[in-house]
């Protein structure tokens, strides 16, 4: 957790709050079902209620805060059945994603991608589970620049911030296997094979929903992951 407040950032406070407010949901920091207070939070951020209860409403349009009536608003619980929708979701996006970029490759995109994971390499090796899991919205993000489509950078990022909601609970777990699977998709997104690419995106995406499943002590309903 942060010690500098966000009142004295002089940023915009609202996406400042926002951002922080998803941070801890992301991490575990608000625990799943928790409730919300948000006289309690904006003292805790150093700011008043008002941007506290704007974020709350963004949050709740995103689906990592459940508004209930009569209760108040709390930190929604992420069903099975809703990740399995994501996992879904992400293995045709980023399987697009990572079609488009390698063909549309730059030395400076493959090189940013490389960077990322270097970064990754370092945080995995060192235990930093934040930070890997930071670094694999980051990877994936990337990806998405570097394929230079905007109707699917617009779907790619609210798609990504849900998926490091389920990526942290298993962050200590994949956080090696990731970054090998993710060298592995830059290397054919370098190399332009498209076919390899989208593939090798695609069975990424398959190897984290193994992998949150176990987590949660369900197995796959889909053979061909």
């Amino acid at each position: 957790m942060t010690d500098l407040t966000l009142g004295g950032t002089h940023r915009t406070l609202r996406d400042e709050v926002t951002a922080e407010i998803r941070r801890r949901i992301v991490s575990g920091e608000l625990a799943q079902g928790e409730r919300l207070i948000e006289d309690r939070l904006a003292a805790l951020l150093g700011v008043s209620r008002n941007p506290v209860r704007e974020s709350i409403r963004v949050l709740a349009a995103e689906g990592f805060v459940q508004v209930i009536p009569r209760i108040g608003a709390t930190v929604a619980r992420l069903s099975a059945e809703e990740a399995e929708e994501l996992f879904d979701v992400r293995m045709a996006i980023e399987g697009l994603a990572a079609r488009l970029a390698a063909r549309k490759r730059t030395p400076q995109g493959a090189e940013r991608l490389r960077r990322v994971l270097e970064t990754a390499k370092e945080a995995v090796e060192n235990g930093r589970l934040e930070q890997v899991a930071d670094l694999n919205t980051s990877f994936h993000l990337a990806v998405g620049e570097v394929a230079g489509n905007s109707y699917l950078n617009l779907m790619m990022t609210p798609m990504l911030q849900r998926a490091q909601w389920v990526f942290s609970q298993t962050a200590a777990v994949r956080g090696p296997h990731s970054w090998t699977e993710h060298l592995s998709l830059c290397e054919a997104i370098a190399a332009g094979d498209e076919d390899e690419a989208q593939a090798r995106a695609v069975a990424h995406v398959a190897a984290a929903r193994r992998s949150f499943l176990t987590a949660i002590g369900r197995t796959t309903k889909h053979p061909n992951d």
